[in-house]
């Protein structure tokens, strides 16, 4: 069975790829996350997912590294991990009515001979008109301070949208499966036939 070890200290992503119903290693990688001057979004999310991946390979001889990076943008400004209360409200605000667009970039690097493959998954979030008591009381209740956009999609947060647009709707909790599914496979690794045999 292939080796995977998720580059990422993230419980979120450790949730998502533990659906895939393989074992795996996580290591956190030390990553400068601060965008380049002039970096754009997606371009920013691609680069990190890389380095994350890239980080945790240079420290193995064998095995699949998958690594990940999330930028939201709304109106054109980047949206980090609140990290306090105020933040995530004022991220909520600013987001109450409108559209925010979350660029996934998800890579995977073979640590024995640095092949790799990766993907750019969008998805927009369509945020329903919030009140200031709204935000306040979900901001309160679900505590979404180390989420990019504030909110908690797989939780309490999915009451804040109108909908959601997008070709993978786990692109939106931080590890987009489905490409995820697809770049395992071209790096060698059919998850299904990975999975072990009922007896």
């Amino acid at each position: 069975m292939t080796a995977l070890v998720l580059a990422s200290s993230s419980p979120y992503r450790r949730a998502l790829l533990a659906r895939l119903r393989l074992p795996f290693d996580w290591r956190a990688p030390a990553v400068d996350e601060r965008p380049r001057p002039g970096e754009s979004p997606p371009d920013l999310a691609r680069r990190l997912a890389t380095a994350k991946a890239a980080a945790v390979a240079s420290t193995l001889t064998a095995g699949l590294v998958i690594g990940s990076d999330q930028v939201a943008v709304n109106a054109g400004r980047t949206l980090g991990k609140p990290g306090s209360r105020a933040a995530a409200i004022e991220q909520l605000t600013a987001a109450s009515g409108r559209a925010v667009l979350f660029h996934t970039a998800v890579c995977v690097l073979d640590a024995a001979n640095g092949t790799r493959h990766s993907a750019l998954v969008p998805c927009t979030v369509y945020f329903r008109e919030l009140d200031p008591a709204a935000i306040a009381n979900y901001v309160d209740t679900e505590q979404p301070l180390d989420c990019a956009g504030s909110f908690k999609a797989e939780g309490l947060g999915i009451v804040l949208f109108e909908r959601i647009v997008g070709d993978d709707p786990t692109a939106l909790t931080g590890l987009p499966l489905i490409a995820l599914t697809d770049l395992l496979r071209a790096a060698g690794c059919d998850v299904l036939a990975q999975l072990p045999a009922e007896p």
